[in-house]
C-alpha cells in the first residue's frame, strides 16, 4: 500500500515549483485572480520578500503541493491507499483526496494564513529533541511554564512547543538542561495552540458556506490521527488551528493498515526524515 504525505510551512524557499507552474498555466491564473498577486512570482522570485510571511507562506505551499501532486496524477503514479498532511498540508491532502477543488482550498489556505499571520501576540515556536511528549510536559509544569502548549508531534523524539516569545525564550534552559536539543524556529506566531483561539473562531465562521466532497480516499486528519469521517471535514480544518499536530500517530496508523511505500510531495522533502524515525520506532515495537 501507498500513501501521500504533503508539507506545511517550514518546507518553503525562493525558487520553489520552477518545475511545475509551466505545467498548469490555467490554474496559475486562476490562483493570481484568487490572491490578487502572481504566485509564480511570489515562488521564484519573492521581489518584495514576502514568501516567509504566513499569509503569504500558506498559499503558495498550497499551491506548489497541489500542482506538484497534479503532475503525478499526470504522469499515472499519482494514486494512492491513503493520504495525509502535515498542518498546512492537510489541506492538500484533502483536495488530493476531492474534498474539494484546487479554487476552495485556496481560499481557505489564504483566509488561514492571513488569520494565522494577523493574531495579536502571536508568539513563538520551539523544536526539542531529545525527549519524549509526556517528558516535555512534565518539565514545562515543573518549570512554572504553564502556558506553552504541545504543537506538533513529529516523531517519537522531536516535539514543538508554541507559546509567548518570553516564554519560549526561558524553556530554552529548561530543556537544554535535561540535555535536550532546543532550537527556536523562524515562524510568525505560536501555532497550533491556545494562542490561535481568534484565528479559529474567525476561520470557523468563514469556513461555514463551503461544501465538501465525500473522500475517495482515505485522509488521516492531524487532530484524530484517525480517516476523516464524511460530515467532519469542516469541524477537523477548525479544530486543527489550535489542536496540535499528532503526526507520529497518523503515521503510525498508515503503517498499521499495511502502508509500506510513501511518497513526500513538497517544495523541499522534511517530512520524510520524521517518516524514516517514526518507522523505525514502529519496527523496534515489533
Amino acid at each position: 500500500m501507498m500513501a501521500y504525505i504533503f508539507a506545511g510551512q517550514g518546507s518553503q524557499f525562493r525558487g520553489m515549483g520552477a518545475e511545475v507552474f509551466g505545467e498548469f498555466p490555467d490554474l496559475v491564473d486562476r490562483a493570481d485572480d484568487i490572491l490578487g498577486y502572481s504566485i509564480e512570482e511570489l515562488c521564484l522570485a519573492d521581489p518584495h520578500e514576502r514568501l516567509n510571511r504566513t499569509e503569504y507562506t500558506q498559499p503558495a505551499i498550497y499551491v506548489v503541493n497541489a500542482l506538484s501532486h497534479m503532475r503525478e496524477v499526470r504522469s499515472g503514479s499519482g494514486m494512492a491507499d491513503y493520504y495525509a498532511g502535515h498542518s498546512l498540508g492537510e489541506y492538500n491532502a484533502l483536495l488530493a483526496a476531492g474534498a474539494f477543488s484546487f479554487e476552495d482550498g485556496l481560499r481557505m489556505v489564504a483566509k488561514r494564513g492571513e488569520l494565522m499571520g494577523g493574531v495579536e501576540h502571536r508568539g513563538g515556536m520551539a523544536a526539542i529533541v531529545g525527549l519524549s511528549g509526556t517528558e516535555i510536559f512534565d518539565a514545562l509544569s515543573e518549570a512554572g511554564l504553564f502556558d506553552v502548549d504541545l504543537a506538533n508531534f513529529n516523531t517519537p523524539s522531536q516535539v514543538v512547543i508554541s507559546g509567548s516569545a518570553q516564554d519560549i525564550a526561558t524553556a530554552q534552559s529548561v530543556f537544554e538542561n535535561l540535555g535536550a536539543s532546543y532550537h527556536i524556529l523562524s515562524v510568525g506566531g505560536a501555532f497550533h495552540s491556545r494562542f490561535m483561539a481568534p484565528a479559529r473562531a474567525a476561520f470557523e465562521d468563514f469556513i461555514e458556506p463551503f461544501h465538501f466532497n465525500t473522500l475517495h480516499t482515505p485522509v488521516v486528519s492531524n487532530r484524530r490521527a484517525l480517516p476523516y469521517l464524511n460530515g467532519s471535514v469542516a469541524v477537523d480544518l477548525v479544530d486543527q488551528i489550535t489542536a496540535p499536530v499528532r503526526w507520529v500517530e497518523s503515521i503510525s496508523y498508515m503503517a498499521r493498515q499495511g502502508v509500506t511505500e510513501w511518497k513526500e510531495v513538497a517544495p523541499r522533502a522534511v517530512l520524510t526524515p520524521f517518516l524514516r524515525k517514526i518507522i523505525k520506532s514502529e519496527t523496534s515495537k515489533q
